[in-house]
């Protein structure tokens, strides 16, 4: 008897032994769309994190070095001079503000800094990340007050504020 179905037609040779290897463009397309919305999100997250960590820092320094102007003030006195402030702050001292290195016999005050940190908002090439002054903004990267102790990052009027 003769089959009354159709004959079924082989698979082409070619699908039987290469089984599919590659994307279509249409694929690639939505793959690099969605790449491209998740990176529009996340990458401003991130440049922002930058500026609020060196506002941290920059805080942290303030507060530190705020925190020893009281400290050297309360062993000497008066606050540090201008002219010698790193020194002060960083070697030994005397009732006088003499300085000398940490240990040295008749220097019992300090050092109440171990470095003076950077300001971290501070781009002026010519000037040191760690100078001390009471210029305009951006001549020194802190700005100091002497006869009053006031202590402010000189490298902007937003960070004088903090």
């Amino acid at each position: 008897m003769p089959s009354t179905h159709a004959p079924r037609r082989p698979a082409s040779r070619r699908a039987l032994c290469h089984p599919r290897l590659a994307f279509t463009l249409l694929e690639i397309l939505i793959v690099v769309a969605i790449l491209g919305i998740l990176a529009a999100i996340v990458v401003p997250q991130f440049s922002t994190a930058t500026e609020q960590s060196k506002e941290n820092n920059l805080k942290s320094n303030l507060y530190q070095i705020r925190q020893q102007l009281q400290v050297y003030r309360a062993d000497h006195g008066d606050y540090p001079s201008l002219a010698n402030f790193a020194d002060q702050m960083t070697l030994a001292s005397d009732l006088d503000g003499n300085t000398a290195a940490v240990g040295t016999a008749g220097y019992p005050f300090g050092p109440y800094l171990a470095e003076m940190p950077n300001n971290p908002f501070h781009d002026n090439d010519a000037v040191s990340d760690t100078s001390v002054g009471a210029g305009g903004v951006g001549s020194t990267a802190w700005y100091y007050e002497a006869s009053t102790g006031d202590f402010h990052a000189n490298s902007s009027s937003d960070h004088f504020a903090f």
